[in-house]
């Protein structure tokens, strides 16, 4: 997938300015737009019945463990500062090995997945419909941010990095020359890994934890 044609020199857009906020806010403002979707949109049984949505609570789990994989073995290849510096973009040089030799944003997939599962586990048609949206929006905001920030910082080889990468999905036939070679450093997976790790954890939980309210009531 090739990337956008606007230059760093062109004023920003209105897409990239919101990425910039989201860049720097997102671990505020994604929280409580979960929390709010959760809230106004209330969990619903599998076909109305709770007993068959045990199975759709496992393939949410299943699909947040997929999302959490992919993010393990991103980090575990070779690590890119996500965070930035001073909540602000920022790369010291661009990372084109191990899994973002397949993907430009392996871990923003990562996250995906783990917000699909998330969704799945909680199950209300409306909270798919505003979750997904403003989830997929938001995340292509902070792409368009970023990937202004990094073509103003790397010029022609960032430009050369978009036509032989996907911007999202990792190309399979990418993936074995990919990691090749690699060491895989556990270390690092368990330092940079472990709080998002336990994020969703806890949320899944509070979710279960949400429907048995609502199925059961306080008893």
């Amino acid at each position: 997938m090739t990337s956008a044609t606007a230059r760093p020199e062109d004023p920003p857009s209105l897409l990239v300015r919101y990425g910039n906020f989201l860049f720097r806010y997102r671990n505020g403002v994604f929280p409580a737009v979960m929390v709010a979707l959760f809230l106004l949109c209330p969990p619903r049984p599998l076909m109305g019945d709770w007993a068959a949505d045990r199975w759709l609570d496992l393939a949410g789990l299943l699909v947040c463990l997929a999302g959490q994989s992919l993010r393990a073995v991103v980090i575990g290849l070779a690590y890119i500062k996500r965070g930035g510096v001073n909540k602000q973009i920022y790369a010291a040089r661009l990372v084109q090995e191990g899994m973002f030799a397949t993907s430009r944003n392996p871990l923003y997939v990562g996250n995906i997945l783990v917000l699909v599962g998330l969704f799945v586990i909680h199950n209300n048609p409306l909270a798919y419909v505003l979750g997904g949206a403003f989830f997929l929006i938001s995340y292509h905001a902070i792409v368009a941010a970023e990937e202004r920030y990094l073509r103003g910082q790397f010029g022609r080889e960032y430009d050369e990095y978009c036509r032989r990468v996907n911007r999202w999905l990792p190309s399979p036939s990418k993936i074995g020359p990919a990691i090749q070679g690699m060491r895989f450093n556990w270390q690092r997976l368990v330092i940079k890994e472990y709080g998002s790790f336990f994020s969703w954890v806890v949320t899944a939980l509070l979710i279960l934890g949400y429907q048995a309210w609502w199925r059961d009531g306080w008893p």
